[in-house]
């Protein structure tokens, strides 16, 4: 997000100096009329955050109104303000400002999966410049990722491991973890499926895309303006080149599965299952796993300790399953699995 901070003669406001501000977007500007030089009134918002709460009239000439760039400071590339939102933002994947971010979201669990890569190992890539997109993580040798701070010959070689296993992960979860605005886990799902494959993706129209279900205009402009920028479509080569799977694997789904168009409800802990585990499962069987418990939810799954939402799936009459239940009915999926490319 390019956010517009304003630089202030230092005063002392609630109990320490303030030199900075923010403006929190272009909208706010012009409603406030605020320019470079203007004199201001301050405050802090909850005794915590300065803000401008309004424009002095000083009398002197005032400079022209401020203007939004058009490019993003750290990177340069053309900054995009999606339709409804107030902020503008930067959707070059290689951005240093956002870099660090986008990679533990990467290898994040829901994401590729990459074990071992947690804050401090990303930091030391990016900062050593060796790592300035998704695809360098895939050209890591075991001798430069031994000579990291805190990371023994055995740790390394566990994170190399993790790196090459996180090839297979799917498109869902690539897509996923681009970290594409507005694309969370079911979207991505959704259109790993429909597409089947990230160059037919690149090749959509938007609207081909936008009329998919659950996907509209919102996702839709997101998605396809991520893939239009330059520096993203080259990072997604150099993935693809490196071996990443870069196609929805096919699947042949249980005829008459039970799961088809279901919607489940996680509740509790299983002991033989985590969360995702449990609804990559379901989801691989064609049914839905949604966070709330409502009218539509077709079965609660409720493992040790389950709370508020079994509660209230037995005033709503919803069917609810043991683990021991729940993995009776999930049956099919080892013969899914084996039919998996």
């Amino acid at each position: 997000s390019i956010t517009p901070v304003a630089n202030l003669e230092p005063i002392f406001v609630s109990g320490s100096m303030v030199s900075r501000a923010t403006l929190h977007n272009e909208d706010e500007i012009k409603r406030k009329d605020i320019r470079v030089g203007d004199r201001v009134v301050i405050e802090k918002a909850g005794e915590i955050i300065p803000k401008i709460v309004r424009v002095v009239d000083s009398g002197k000439k005032r400079k022209p109104s401020f203007k939004m760039p058009t490019v993003c400071p750290e990177c340069q590339t053309k900054i995009f303000r999606p339709e409804g939102e107030a902020a503008w933002r930067c959707v070059n994947a290689t951005c240093p400002a956002q870099l660090k971010e986008r990679l533990k979201h990467f290898a994040s669990r829901k994401a590729m999966d990459i074990d071992h890569m947690g804050p401090a190992v990303i930091d030391q890539l990016v900062e050593s410049g060796r790592v300035k997109n998704f695809s360098d993580l895939y050209t890591l040798k075991h001798k430069e990722v031994a000579g990291l701070e805190r990371l023994a010959e055995k740790s390394a070689q566990n994170l190399i491991d993790a790196i090459e296993q996180s090839k297979s992960a799917g498109l869902a979860r690539l897509l996923f973890g681009l970290g594409v605005r507005h694309v969370g886990q079911r979207a991505a799902s959704i259109l790993a499926k429909t597409f089947r494959s990230i160059q037919v993706l690149k090749e959509t129209s938007f609207e081909d895309m936008e009329s998919v279900m659950e996907i509209g205009p919102v996702i839709a402009a997101s998605m396809k303006n991520f893939l239009d920028q330059e520096n993203n479509a080259q990072d997604i080569e150099s993935l693809a080149s490196s071996g990443i799977l870069m196609e929805e694997q096919e699947v042949m789904q249980a005829e008459g599965s039970l799961l088809t168009g279901k919607q489940f409800v996680l509740t509790g802990t299983l002991s033989k299952f985590s969360r995702d585990e449990a609804k990559e499962t379901i989801e691989l069987l064609g049914g839905r796993v949604t966070s709330a418990v409502s009218a539509k939810t077709d079965y609660i799954v409720a493992g040790k300790d389950a709370g508020s939402k079994l509660v209230k799936a037995k005033k709503l009459e919803t069917t609810i399953l043991d683990e021991k239940e729940f993995q009776k009915l999930i049956e099919p999926i080892n013969s899914i699995k084996e039919s998996m490319i």
